[in-house]
């Protein structure tokens, strides 16, 4: 599935969190997606390592149950002295969370279905919970309201973050003036191409990985505050269905913006849904214009009017960036990974220069959500991206980290420089593909 993302809320997920000394969350399992039922659970959650079963209820109680130990569907009683239910609710945001461990250990849970003996999750294979101390002895109304109607239930696979590098992996300067070198970078650069004026940068990647909200991030930092031009939010499918360009007007004390951000359909799994891979040639070779309308099923036809029939430089693609969401690096499907190869493949044949942009950082691990400054000192992060660039087959050099303002009314430093390197990164790619031109005649002076 390429749209599963975690019910839980901020304050709700660092509530779960406390549980955990500096640990990452990552989501493995969304009944609501998958099914309510054991089959589909093992099939997400088998030989994952330690993970936490997280169940909701309109009660307003998060509980669930940990287990360091793998589930095998042995259907054995299951040794974990670490394994512990626990619980919270919406109205106690100020109190500890519930926290069981077993009376008896050797019986923690039962290796079939989410079965911890006091507290079954999916129970019946239905949206249900079952619930009767014993191994755990808990009060069930402080447990769980007495309400064992389920309205989610979600497993996340828990991950150490292993702490902090002994030094950055990449060295970056996180000052204000650094922040206006990069814009002064920025505004400096241009195209050693005469006929082209800016840098078209598209912008690609599955559903709800960022794409629209990075346009909307880099903007803001050129107004100088948080701004929300593209459109924005979550869904079951793209909610950009046009083929957009965004031009971003000059700002912060920079005279000229040198590039423009082209954005399009979300990647999807499924035949006929999503980014079709004609529409995408079409667009890398200047064929689509502004506001064209993608339809799945049928990529654009050379008598439309949003067809460009004799493209110049200007009009083509100049540099394609992944957007990949960090918390979702583990859950790329093969058929994910599969199709965004083909649009690689594509991309390559036209020789156009490729980077790969991880979105929610601060999401993905603690470490960084404490402080963006660690984002290259997290060995999570780290590890992250040397698992995307093995995914994707890009050279890791080619993976850049950013966090996007989502939640913010004011722009920050930090995340401008952030955003600012990655958008260097972008127009270095770029003037790779103008060196690349074969002809030298339309290079400037």
């Amino acid at each position: 599935m390429s749209n599963v993302t975690s019910s839980l809320s901020k304050w709700q997920k660092k509530k779960l969190c406390s549980l955990f000394n500096h640990a990452n969350l990552s989501l493995l399992f969304k009944a609501s997606v998958h099914g309510y039922n054991a089959n589909a659970f093992h099939q997400k959650c088998n030989m994952q390592g330690p993970t936490v079963i997280v169940a909701y209820n309109k009660s307003g109680y998060v509980f669930g149950a940990f287990t360091s130990k793998d589930y095998r569907q042995s259907n054995q009683n299951i040794v974990d002295d670490k394994a512990f239910l626990f619980s919270f609710n919406d109205k106690a945001m100020k109190e500890d969370p519930l926290r069981v461990l077993s009376g008896n250990p050797q019986f923690a849970f039962t290796d079939t279905g989410p079965n911890f003996g006091s507290l079954v999750f999916l129970y019946n294979n239905t949206a249900n919970a079952y619930s009767n101390p014993g191994a755990y002895q808990f009060d069930p109304q402080q447990m769980h309201g007495n309400d064992l109607l389920l309205t989610e239930c979600e497993v996340y696979r828990v991950e150490d973050c292993e702490g902090f590098m002994e030094k950055p992996w990449r060295n970056v300067q996180w000052n204000s003036e650094r922040r206006k070198a990069l814009l002064s970078i920025i505004s400096g650069w241009k195209p050693s191409v005469s006929s082209v004026k800016q840098a078209r940068i598209l912008l690609v990647g599955p559903v709800g990985a960022g794409k629209s909200s990075f346009f909307n991030s880099i903007n803001s930092v050129f107004k100088g505050y948080v701004s929300s031009q593209a459109n924005t939010g979550t869904a079951g499918t793209s909610l950009t269905t046009q083929f957009r360009t965004y031009y971003i007007k000059p700002g912060s004390g920079v005279s000229h913006v040198p590039f423009t951000f082209c954005d399009s359909m979300g990647l999807e799994e499924g035949v006929n849904t999503g980014l079709d891979v004609d529409d995408f040639a079409s667009i890398l070779k200047g064929h689509i214009q502004d506001k064209y309308q993608f339809n799945p099923s049928m990529p654009i036809q050379q008598d439309s009017p949003h067809f460009n029939k004799s493209p110049g430089l200007k009009d083509k693609i100049h540099c394609v960036v992944y957007v990949i969401d960090t918390c979702k690096v583990k859950l790329l499907s093969d058929k994910m990974i599969d199709k965004i190869a083909i649009f690689r493949r594509k991309t390559n044949q036209l020789n156009v220069p490729q980077l790969v942009l991880l979105t929610k950082v601060d999401e993905a691990c603690p470490l960084v959500a404490e402080d963006l400054k660690n984002v290259y000192q997290s060995h999570y992060i780290n590890k992250m991206m040397q698992e995307v660039s093995a995914q994707l087959g890009v050279s890791l050099s080619a993976v850049v980290p950013v966090k996007n303002y989502c939640h913010e009314l004011e722009i920050d430093s930090q995340t401008d420089i952030l955003l600012l390197n990655a958008v260097v990164q972008m127009l270095r790619a770029t003037e790779g593909y103008f060196d690349d031109l074969y002809n030298p005649d339309e290079r400037s002076e």
